[in-house]
């Protein structure tokens, strides 16, 4: 069994606690992926099309800049990677993380938070970003029972 890596955006704080959990019960290193600039509520109001969320996902190319420091990706065999659903899809700042890294060889296992959509495409948009990892689909993660179980098939 390799040495893995929980790696997460968590622009509320939801997908932080879950990755907190998902790291201390596989006994994952945690890293968080942090924007350049945080997110205010103002940015993330989805109802509001100026709003930061809302430009950035219209431009699925847009890619936050996030802070340098260094995942350490070489040292890991796979990364669970979370974050929130955002317009059905990951956010595009996870595009800049795995843009970032060599994923080559590396198996990546996603989980993400919710507040109602599924993962839609998010496969499909965040291959291009790490085109020589495995994707594997996860769960949404939005209740205790959901993580213990997602846990258990990490295990």
């Amino acid at each position: 069994m390799g040495k893995k890596l929980v790696a997460y955006f968590s622009a509320s704080g939801t997908t932080k606690k879950t990755a907190q959990l998902i790291a201390k019960a596989t006994g994952a290193d945690l890293y968080e992926i942090t924007p350049k600039v945080a997110y205010t509520e103002a940015d993330l109001n989805w109802m509001d099309k100026k709003s930061r969320s809302s430009v950035e996902m219209n431009d699925k190319k847009f890619r936050p800049e996030v802070e340098d420091k260094d995942a350490h990706i070489a040292e890991y065999d796979e990364i669970i990677l979370g974050f929130p659903i955002w317009w059905y899809v990951a956010p595009t700042i996870v595009n800049t993380f795995l843009e970032k890294y060599d994923f080559s060889g590396k198996k990546i296992v996603l989980f993400a938070t919710s507040g109602g959509s599924g993962f839609g495409n998010t496969v499909k948009e965040l291959q291009p970003s790490a085109p020589n990892a495995e994707f594997v689909e996860g769960k949404i993660l939005n209740s205790k029972h959901e993580i213990e179980k997602f846990v258990g098939g990490l295990l």
